[in-house]
């Protein structure tokens, strides 16, 4: 069983990964130039940074879920702040407005974004049906969604990757 202390522990890295994410974007860079260049592939380099501590660490607690280290319940809080910060890079990703030569794999790498959203909600379902004691063949069709989920979304990001300029 996961302590409220873990998952505290959890809450506040996740909260300092975006944050610190969100700083890099804010702070101004020193530039020997005296022209403005958008670096778009570094915004989408970032992002995909961001996107992999948040997938290992949601990989980690439904790990933690399926083992019975962490209650329904703690798996269920965790998923909530993660799917929001996600929410929140998704968000960054509509407003971005990025060049026409990029757009493609923006657009692709937030869809790959949406995907990862919707594997953390349909893992939130799972803790449910555990906490609810469903029976084994609805969990078992509802991790089978989960990985079909997972493996849409890292299709989305190979389709990014192989559009980038």
């Amino acid at each position: 069983m996961a302590s409220k202390k873990g998952i505290a522990i959890t809450a506040i890295i996740l909260a300092a990964i975006t944050g610190a994410s969100f700083l890099l974007w804010v702070i101004p860079q020193e530039n020997d130039t005296t022209f403005i260049v958008t670096d778009y592939e570094g915004y989408l380099d970032g992002a995909k940074n961001i996107h992999e501590v948040l997938q290992e660490s949601i990989d980690i607690e439904y790990q933690n879920l399926q083992d019975g280290k962490i209650t329904p319940n703690d798996y269920i809080a965790i998923t909530e702040v993660t799917s929001s910060q996600v929410t929140t890079q998704i968000s960054e990703f509509v407003t971005s407005k990025p060049s026409e030569q990029w757009q493609e794999s923006y657009i692709s790498y937030m869809n790959a974004m949406k995907k990862f959203n919707e594997y953390i909600l349909e893992t939130k379902v799972l803790a449910n049906q555990i906490e609810n004691g469903s029976i084994e063949e609805e969990i078992q069709q509802t991790v089978n969604k989960i990985d079909s989920i997972k493996a849409e979304s890292i299709e989305y990001i190979i389709k990014s990757n192989d559009l980038r300029p």
